[in-house]
């Protein structure tokens, strides 16, 4: 087995998109297509790249597939240590940059570029911004995002549950006495976990539409640092922690704020610093449609290899 990537990172977070030796993964869309990767011939492709020795516990990537329909660049499937997620903000960040500095859409060297990707969720768009020939920023403007429960009883304190692509559980650090810093991490990861794993099967966390796009991905803590300025940590699948200001995320925050009131922008701020801006570019029936302006800077490119004789194979996770 020999893989090609090209790594990014975005807000901190790394991206790491197989451009080589990955799977055919079959099936009529994008969302048919995230469940057939599951089988063991495709899934030991992403477990080789996201597992120790080769990756860590908090790796993210994807694969490259056709999209949905002509209207579209590219389709995508986002990865992680445990599995496929249905959205990633900062991945599609990621992918806009990635399509203009790699040739994979025709761009201008001053002015904007759309990059059009069907994921799991749905048609995100990247508008990508050049200025001499360098992507200097992109907004990734999301599907309609929306509230879907208030005030949910989660681990002794309330959540406030939102759609951005992937389910999202609000809460505030402050709930527990804890603050969105590195310090506080072990706490709010443990926390993440128990407030998932709670919220399993409530019907709160059902997509109004879509049933595979149901279940709580990820769990937001924020705080507030001033008029418009938030920080948040997101815990995700199974314990792994967002570096970046979470895109999808962001979108979920939107969804509630905007429904607080709120007109925007927010800017949104990392456990590690990095910043999107995000805010309401349209209401539609049903929610929102936001947009969220981050960046992200390539890393490196890489050839991975098995060995059919490494008796670790395909790789560990520890968490």
């Amino acid at each position: 087995m020999i893989i090609e990537t090209v790594d990014y990172h975005t807000g901190g977070e790394p991206f790491r998109i197989v451009t080589g030796g990955g799977p055919d993964i079959p099936g009529a869309s994008v969302l048919d297509r995230r469940a057939n990767a599951a089988r063991p011939e495709f899934d030991a492709v992403r477990r080789l790249l996201c597992h120790e020795p080769r990756g860590h516990d908090d790796m993210y990537g994807c694969f490259l597939v056709p999209p949905d329909s002509p209207g579209a660049h590219l389709g995508v499937l986002f990865w992680h240590k445990d599995g496929y997620s249905t959205a990633c903000g900062h991945g599609t960040i990621a992918l806009g940059v990635h399509a203009v500095q790699e040739g994979l859409v025709e761009a201008a060297a001053d002015g904007e570029t759309d990059v059009v990707v069907d994921v799991p969720s749905g048609r995100v768009t990247a508008r990508v911004r050049c200025s001499g020939g360098r992507v200097t920023g992109v907004v990734f403007r999301n599907v309609v995002s929306s509230v879907l429960a208030r005030g949910v009883p989660a681990a002794g304190a309330e959540a406030d549950l939102a759609y951005g692509g992937a389910v999202y559980a609000s809460v505030p650090a402050a709930a527990f006495g804890l603050s969105v810093t590195p310090g506080d991490l072990p706490e709010l990861i443990a926390l993440g976990r128990r407030i998932k794993a709670e919220l399993a099967g409530h019907p709160a966390t059902a997509h109004p539409e879509e049933p595979r796009l149901s279940g709580v991905y990820g769990v937001i803590f924020h705080e507030e640092l001033g008029p418009g300025h938030q920080r948040n940590v997101t815990v995700f699948a199974d314990g792994e922690v967002d570096r970046s200001p979470c895109g999808s995320g962001t979108a979920a925050r939107l969804a509630l704020l905007h429904e607080d009131g709120f007109e925007g922008p927010l800017t949104h701020e990392s456990i590690v610093g990095s910043v999107f801006t995000g805010r309401v570019a349209e209401v539609v029936d049903g929610g929102i449609v936001p947009e969220i302006e981050g960046m992200a800077y390539r890393t490196g490119r890489h050839t991975f290899e098995l060995d059919p004789d490494d008796p670790i194979g395909t790789g560990f996770s520890l968490r």
